[in-house]
């Protein structure tokens, strides 16, 4: 039996360059394209490209790619109008094997041996788009206008400019921002598609326009994007004034006006009056009184207001109140409040079960679909309902001080417990009345939490019903300007103290996005979740704790520093919690250094 020949290891066999490079690059054109606008025929492109780039030999025309796989007559008719052109452009004499692609395709080496005919086209093409070493330019990817390409660079590159900006966006908020920029939906697919304009951000990424951290996603500028976005924005201010200026026309003369018009524009509006002085500041606070879709274009780019008249309150309710367990009664709240006519939106909650928002009224934009997204921003007040064998429950479990700790830090300064006595229910739990009692006013007097007693689902519905009404009375006057979440103790912190609903409010998405359960947790959060563990290590004491000691490497560091056991035990036990400033005592402090500092399993 004759031997085998040896295995021969090295790299494999260099594939010789594409001899189609002009209809290579035509259909990379094609497919790119029907990427950015989010179109099946991508696919088809793509596969047409795998076939030519398998093909060794040269093709005259576009008919003659028939015989390859995934070359149709679409395709082939749209190959010869591009070559037809080309021929026009270059003469009918010009090779179509001689113009060398932008790229070499994947899977082939770059061929740098030039054919002395290329050399000679390549020279006689004037240098048109060759870089100084004669390669052929990239072409830079610039998104079409009114794309979700263009919609997303623009929107993060109008947050960048707002002072204080975080730097990044989630990505509801991100696509509620740029809605009113896009032709085609972020959320909602187009007819007889899956695709929708979110499709064009997996593009900004691999063109390094567009990075995306963190978990939930934060979407930013990379320099490139920013560089790019810049000249959008340029451009988009040049189309507007131009736009601006055509409307105003040359000053036209109206003979048929009176000649005391000025006259009585004056005394509509006397210079230094009230009323003068009361627009200006309004101009000074938002914007000027522009027609609404001037105003709703501010809005969106640096945050703006919502002025009195152009929003709506919407009561949220949480999709787990109206499905699953017991479906007769939560499909019973929803009747109750259709039966009120309150104007509610069922969605998902992170945390609470009922909220409002003042959300912005738009109005359809001629020749599109759907209506764009209103901004939304979320009012001060939020809602934790809890029936008596649920609160009975979340005692057991832990999730009573989790769900108020959450509550806490979710941004809204005016959080509600409404608990449901659910009349003879509460007499068949697991946990003494009295302790349920107890739990119930610790959550008021001491965690700080207005509670709200009802019977049963129909007085719930009444008190949402009741406080929407309230909360559309509250605001209907008022200004409504968009913070930052971040920014909220130094906003909000006059308003709270005179007893006045804030006006200056964090956008929907920002609030859900940052009231994820599960989300990447910081150092800091995950300390505070370990103290409130130990029993009877409220909140309110971890985050006392927390204002002295962020990490449990900073705590550990004071009880190096401590002379002697005792002082180590009493380290925390002056500390200061809540709003009648009481210590934490010997006995906690002492159980958290024995947590922290104890060798060994804790007995």
């Amino acid at each position: 039996m004759p031997a085998s020949e040896p295995v021969r290891l090295g790299r494999k066999r260099v594939l010789p360059a594409c001899p189609n490079p002009l209809f290579l690059r035509w259909l990379t054109e094609l497919r790119d394209e029907a990427r950015e606008k989010g179109l099946k025929t991508q696919y088809t492109y793509q596969k047409a490209l795998s076939s030519l780039n398998k093909y060794p030999l040269p093709l005259r025309n576009a008919k003659e790619a028939k015989i390859l796989q995934n070359f149709g007559d679409g395709i082939c008719k749209i190959l010869d109008e591009k070559l037809q052109r080309y021929h026009q452009e270059n003469g009918a004499d010009a090779q179509i094997q001689s113009v060398s692609s932008a790229a070499p395709p994947a899977g082939r080496a770059d061929n740098n041996s030039v054919a002395p005919s290329r050399k000679k086209n390549s020279a006689g093409d004037g240098g048109k788009d060759r870089a100084p070493d004669g390669k052929k330019k990239r072409r830079e990817y610039v998104p079409q206008k009114r794309s979700g390409g263009h919609a997303v660079l623009l929107t993060l590159y109008r947050q960048s400019q707002i002072p204080d900006s975080k730097g990044f966006m989630f990505k509801l908020e991100l696509q509620a921002e740029a809605q009113p920029l896009c032709d085609k939906s972020f959320t909602v697919p187009d007819l007889g598609s899956k695709y929708t304009a979110w499709t064009s951000v997996s593009t900004l990424i691999q063109k390094n326009l567009l990075i995306k951290t963190h978990n939930p996603a934060r979407y930013s500028l990379t320099e490139e994007g920013l560089a790019l976005a810049e000249r959008l924005a340029a451009a988009e201010r040049q189309t507007t004034e131009e736009e601006e200026e055509e409307e105003e026309g040359p000053g036209v003369v109206d003979l048929t006006g009176s000649d005391d018009g000025e006259g009585e524009e004056d005394r509509t509006h006397p210079t230094g009056s009230a009323a003068g002085q009361q627009s200006s500041d309004t101009d000074a606070s938002c914007s000027s009184e522009k027609p609404q879709s001037s105003q709703t274009t501010s809005r969106h780019q640096g945050g703006g207001c919502l002025l009195p008249g152009t929003y709506e309150i919407i009561l949220c309710v949480d999709f787990i109140e109206t499905t699953g367990g017991s479906n007769h009664r939560k499909q019973e709240l929803v009747k109750e409040l259709q039966r009120n006519r309150v104007n509610f939106d069922i969605r998902k909650l992170n945390v609470g079960d009922f909220l409002w928002v003042a959300r912005e009224k738009v109005t359809p934009v001629p020749g599109q679909l759907r209506v764009p997204a209103g901004r939304e921003l979320v009012l001060d007040y939020i809602i934790e309902r809890k029936r008596m064998d649920d609160l009975c429950g979340s005692i057991i479990d832990g999730r009573f001080r989790e769900q108020k700790f959450r509550l806490k830090r979710c941004g809204l300064h005016r959080p509600v417990y409404l608990v449901e006595e659910h009349g003879t229910a509460a007499s068949h739990l697991s946990l003494p009345e009295a302790t349920l009692q107890q739990a119930i006013v610790n959550t008021q007097v001491v965690d700080g939490f207005f509670v709200k007693r009802v019977q049963d689902v129909r007085e719930s519905a009444a008190y949402l019903t009741i406080m929407t009404r309230y909360l559309n009375k509250v605001y209907q006057n008022r200004t409504l300007s968009c913070r930052s979440r971040e920014l909220e103790g130094d906003v909000c912190g006059a308003e709270e103290e005179r007893g006045v609903p804030s006006c200056s409010l964090i956008s929907f998405a920002e609030f859900n996005h940052g009231a994820v359960k599960n989300k990447c947790q910081t150092v800091r959060e995950v300390f505070a979740r370990q103290l409130m563990q130990i029993s009877g290590l409220s909140g309110d004491k971890a985050a006392a704790i927390l204002e002295h000691y962020s990490t449990p490497h900073s705590l550990m560091a004071a009880y190096e520093r401590c002379a002697s056991e005792a002082e180590k035990e009493k380290l925390l036990a002056s500390v200061r919690y809540g709003k009648l400033k009481r210590n934490v005592g010997p006995a906690l402090s002492r159980t958290v250094y024995q947590l922290y500092c104890t060798q060994g399993p804790l007995s």
